[in-house]
C-alpha cells in the first residue's frame, strides 16, 4: 500500500475516533460512540498490518486469540463495582505496551545500524518514562481500589525527597538516551526509575482521590501512546494517543473542580481532619434518629417528588436493580423520582451513571449536580444510599478538609433518609452533620437489603 493511501485511511480512522469521543459525552449516544471507536481501531490495526508487509502472521493471530479470550472473560466476569479497577488495569496495560514497543524499536534501530534522529530518541525516552509511570501507578491504583493495598494515604519518612531524587534520575537518564542511545541498558534503567516513580507518586494518594487519579493515569497512557506513535512514525497512533491524553487531562480538571481541589493538592496533599474538627460524639450524640422500612414507607404517603442520591455504598451492595424497582413502584403511585449524580460519587468518573444504566434507569432521570441542586427544596424525600462526603454540609464551612467542595444539597429536602451500614466517616475522615439533622432519618443496613425491605414495606402500606 502506498504511503498516501495508508495516511488517508488513517485519517478516516482518526475522524471515527473523534466521533467516538463525541458520542461518549452523552449516555444516549455512548453506544454509538463505542462502535465508532471500535471500528476506528479495527481499521487502524488492519491497515497497519497490511502496510508492514509482515511475512508471518502466526504470532499475531496467537496474540489476538489470547487477548480476545482474556478480554471476553473480563467483560463477562467483572461486576460493575469492579469497573474502576478494570479501567485502572487497562491504563496500566497501555503504559506497559508503550514501554515494550519503544524499547523494541530502539533495539531494532541499533541492530540495523540506522542513524537515529532526535525525534526518535526523544520519543523513545518519553514512551519509556511515561509508560513506566503509568504501568506501576495504575497497578497501585488497582491495588487500592481492589483492597489489596490500604486505601489510606501511605507516607514514608523522606518520601517527598525520594520522589524528587527518582524524578531527577529519570530526567538524567532520558537526556542520556537522547544524546547517546547506543547504551541500551540506559533505557531499561529509565524504565526502572519510571516504575519506582509511578509507585511513589500513587501510593500516598487516598481512596477519596481515586477518580482523579484514574483520569490522570488515563491521560498518561494516551501521552505514552502518542510518543510511541512518533517512535513508529504512525500517524493514527499519534492522533489517537493525543485524543486520549487531552481528554484525560480535561476529565482530571473536571474532577478536581468537582472536589474543589488542585491537581497538585491531590498528588501531594492529604485529606485529613484538623485539630478543630469535631469528633463523632460531638456531632452525633443524642441526635441520631434511627428508622425502619415501615416508617420510611409512611413518608411516601402524600409525597409528590423523591430524589435518590447514589453513592459508593450502592455500588458495593449491588443495589442498583433494587433501587430501580423502588423508583418504579413509587412512580406507579404518581410520584416523580429523579437521581442526583455527583461527579465524584463512586470510584471513577461516571461510576453511578454506569451502574444505573446497567439497571435500565432512563437517562433523563439522571440529573447532574448543577441541575438538581436548585430543586432539592421542592423534594418531599431525599434518599441517600451509601454517599457521605458528597452530601456533607460542612463543605460550606471554612477550615474543614472538604471546605469549598461542591456538594449535593440534600439537607434542603423536606425529609432525608440516609441508608448506611454505620456512622463511619467518608474518605475525608470527618463526621457528617447531615446524619444528625432534624429532618434526617438513618436506616442502618446493607443498601440492597434495606431497599428490598423498603419495597416490601411500600407495597404493604
Amino acid at each position: 500500500m502506498s504511503l498516501s493511501i495508508v495516511n488517508l485511511i488513517y485519517l478516516v480512522a482518526s475522524v471515527l475516533f473523534i466521533l467516538g469521543l463525541k458520542g461518549l459525552t452523552h449516555p444516549r449516544t455512548a453506544v454509538r460512540g463505542n462502535i465508532y471507536s471500535g471500528l476506528a481501531m479495527l481499521i487502524a490495526v488492519v491497515v497497519t498490518l497490511l502496510d508492514q508487509r509482515i511475512i508471518s502472521y502466526e504470532m499475531i493471530l496467537i496474540g489476538l486469540a489470547v487477548g480476545s479470550l482474556i478480554g471476553a472473560i473480563l467483560a463477562i466476569k467483572i461486576q460493575m463495582t469492579g469497573m474502576p479497577q478494570l479501567v485502572a488495569i487497562y491504563n496500566g496495560f497501555g503504559g506497559g505496551a508503550s514501554v515494550f514497543v519503544a524499547g523494541a524499536a530502539l533495539i531494532e534501530g541499533l541492530a540495523m545500524g540506522e542513524a537515529l534522529s532526535y525525534q526518535f530518541t526523544i520519543a523513545v525516552a518519553a514512551s519509556g518514562l511515561i509508560g513506566a509511570v503509568t504501568f506501576t501507578g495504575s497497578l497501585v491504583a488497582w491495588g487500592k481500589l481492589q483492597g489489596v493495598i490500604s486505601e489510606d494515604s501511605l507516607r514514608l519518612p523522606g518520601q517527598q525527597a525520594l520522589k524528587v531524587l527518582i524524578g531527577l534520575a529519570s530526567v538524567a537518564l532520558a537526556v542520556w538516551i537522547v544524546i547517546d542511545p547506543t547504551i541500551i541498558r540506559n533505557y531499561w534503567f529509565l524504565v526502572i526509575a519510571g516504575s519506582l516513580l509511578g509507585v511513589f507518586l500513587t501510593i500516598p494518594i487516598g481512596g477519596a482521590d481515586m477518580p482523579v487519579v484514574i483520569a490522570l493515569l488515563n491521560s498518561y497512557s494516551g501521552i505514552a501512546a502518542a510518543a510511541t506513535g512518533f517512535v513508529l512514525e504512525n500517524n493514527v497512533l499519534i492522533i489517537a494517543g493525543s485524543l486520549v491524553g487531552a481528554s484525560g487531562i480535561i476529565l482530571t480538571q473536571i474532577m478536581c473542580k468537582a472536589m474543589n481541589r488542585t491537581l497538585t493538592n491531590v498528588l501531594f496533599g492529604v485529606l485529613q481532619p484538623s485539630e478543630d474538627t469535631p469528633n463523632q460524639d460531638e456531632v452525633y450524640e443524642g441526635k441520631i434518629k434511627s428508622t425502619s422500612p415501615d416508617e420510611v414507607a409512611m413518608l411516601f404517603d402524600g409525597a409528590s417528588r423523591v430524589i435518590i442520591v447514589p453513592g459508593y455504598g450502592l455500588a458495593v451492595a449491588q443495589a442498583q436493580h433494587a433501587v430501580r424497582d423502588l423508583a418504579t413502584l413509587l412512580e406507579g403511585r404518581g410520584i416523580i423520582v429523579e437521581y442526583a449524580i455527583h461527579p465524584v460519587a463512586g470510584r471513577m468518573p461516571g461510576h453511578m451513571n454506569v451502574l444505573l444504566a446497567e439497571a435500565n434507569v432512563e437517562y433523563d432521570k439522571l440529573k447532574e449536580m448543577d441541575e438538581i441542586n436548585p430543586t432539592f427544596r421542592e423534594a418531599d424525600v431525599a434518599i441517600v444510599i451509601g454517599a457521605n462526603d458528597v452530601v456533607n454540609p460542612v463543605a460550606r464551612e471554612e477550615g474543614t478538609p472538604i471546605s469549598g467542595m461542591p456538594i449535593l444539597d440534600v439537607d434542603m429536602a423536606r425529609f432525608v433518609v440516609v441508608i448506611k451500614r454505620s456512622l463511619s466517616p467518608g474518605f475525608a475522615g470527618i463526621p457528617n452533620p447531615l446524619f444528625a439533622a432534624d429532618n434526617t432519618l438513618m436506616l442502618f443496613n446493607d443498601a440492597k437489603k434495606a431497599v428490598t425491605e423498603l419495597i416490601a414495606a411500600v407495597k404493604d402500606s
